[in-house]
């Protein structure tokens, strides 16, 4: 049996605040995800950011192709611009009512490397798929977003009813309860932060565990499931930071 636990920053911990986290921190909030050097400047002070640092970071970051720049704007990359849409999704995602059918994903492609193997397996753990056995992905059809056309090279896709009882199957699937106990303590963690800086690694490890969340419909869910809690602590969050740097956008985490 497969245990779907992520490997993502939520199960190693918090992360140290790098002048790179808070930059992509603050571009991750706006939409269009693009900021003025003297607008970073400002925003990132609050977090013990100097001015010479920034700019060696924002250096480093476009010749990374994490930043693309314009004149003494910044702007995420494409690359980036995905990792914000997969962030947006996570704090806001987008479901539809159950009515009982899965989402499986059979894996049909062979002869591949272990390294497009591993895209693979990461790209359907971003959509929410969990691995039954090896090549075998599923999950129960409550999210309102199809799968991507590109998929189907490689994979044949179903609409399945599995004998096997909903609760059980998604017992076997997803780690839920130590996903819910992560998300308590990073509510304790984030509600104890005694600095702007130390809020907002809280808060940006709270984004990252929300992408590991399977978004469940809540008739499969323990009653005191902390997804929603954990999206209203960061809503807040988002709402307080734009009410204190003046910039239209949310803070989402890096």
């Amino acid at each position: 049996m497969r245990v779907n636990v992520s490997t993502g920053p939520e199960t190693a911990g918090l992360r140290p605040l790098s002048a790179r986290s808070v930059v992509l921190s603050m571009l991750l909030a706006v939409h269009p995800p693009e900021l003025p050097v003297k607008d970073l400047i400002r925003l990132v002070e609050p977090f013990g950011v100097g001015g010479s640092t920034l700019r060696a970071a924002l250096s480093r970051m476009v010749a990374s192709g994490d930043l693309r720049r314009t004149d003494a704007v910044y702007g995420l990359s494409d690359r980036l611009l995905a990792r914000q849409r997969r962030q947006d999704d996570a704090v806001h995602p987008r479901t539809r009512a159950w009515d009982g059918d899965w989402e499986m994903v059979v894996i049909t492609a062979t002869g591949r490397g272990a390294a497009e193997r591993a895209e693979l397996r990461t790209r359907l753990t971003a959509l929410r798929l969990a691995e039954l056995r090896e090549g075998v992905w599923l999950r129960p059809a409550n999210l309102d977003r199809p799968l991507p056309d590109g998929l189907h090279r490689v994979a044949v896709t179903y609409t399945a009813r599995p004998d096997e009882p909903a609760h059980d199957l998604v017992a076997r699937l997803w780690p839920l309860s130590a996903w819910a106990s992560t998300a308590h303590t990073l509510l304790t963690t984030a509600s104890d932060a005694p600095s702007p800086a130390d809020r907002l690694t809280a808060f940006a490890a709270i984004v990252r565990h929300l992408l590991g969340d399977p978004v469940l419909p809540p008739a499969l869910l323990p009653p005191t499931w902390p997804g929603p809690e954990l999206r209203t602590a960061y809503a807040e969050y988002q709402r307080e930071v734009v009410a204190s740097v003046g910039v239209e956008g949310s803070v989402r985490g890096c």
